[in-house]
């Protein structure tokens, strides 16, 4: 009710643009979580973990919240490790398959599953989550990617209004049509009502 009339069509397009984005970011990040949850799983069975299903899908589950699903996940596997295995070779198993899944997190799945569905290129979508992470802490990491996707269509809109501007075509903006050089008065406008001046 508060937008103009006048951009009514244009924000409606903004809102759906938007709302496709991130219908895409959605199934992106549901897709990272199935996969690392397969990942998970799998990994922790070949480390010999007993308790490998139930921990492996519970730390593939949790990845969308940053730091807490993978945090959770390498503490329960970690103890489990410990619980189990008398020696170290099992122990640092388990922690490697954690390790290797946080970089297949980070610099495969996200950039390529996440970043390509919502138009963002995989370096764009690294570098989105280190700066909101450092300027906005926990909140940012886990709003870096949807609002990086909002402000892409927002710039993508912003482009295409420039490209068809008459600043980049080089078409002079239209002027008033004048009378004769000087003369500010529409032509065609009569001298009734305006004040002649003449020498004495």
């Amino acid at each position: 009710a508060l937008v103009p009339r006048g951009w009514n069509r244009k924000v409606r397009t903004i809102a759906t643009d938007i709302d496709v984005v991130l219908a895409e970011f959605l199934r992106g990040q549901l897709l990272v979580m199935l996969v690392l949850a397969a990942y998970y799983v799998v990994g922790l069975t070949i480390a010999g973990l007993d308790r490998a299903f139930a921990i492996g899908l519970l730390t593939g589950l949790l990845v969308f919240i940053p730091y807490v699903g993978f945090g959770l996940g390498l503490v329960l596997g970690v103890v489990a490790a410990i619980l189990q295995f008398a020696g170290w070779p099992g122990f640092f198993a388990v922690l490697a398959v954690y390790a290797i899944g946080q970089l297949l997190e980070g610099y495969v799945l996200v950039p390529w599953l996440v970043g390509d569905r919502i138009g963002l290129h995989p370096l764009a979508v690294i570098f989105a989550l280190l700066a909101f992470g450092q300027l906005f802490g926990f909140a940012g990491v886990l709003l870096a990617l949807p609002v990086s996707a909002a402000l892409l269509v927002g710039l993508r809109h912003l482009r295409a209004a420039y490209m068809v501007s008459p600043v980049y075509r080089g078409v002079s903006w239209p002027r008033r049509a004048c009378g004769a050089a000087g003369d500010l008065r529409p032509r065609g406008a009569g001298t009734a009502g305006v004040r002649q001046f003449r020498p004495r």
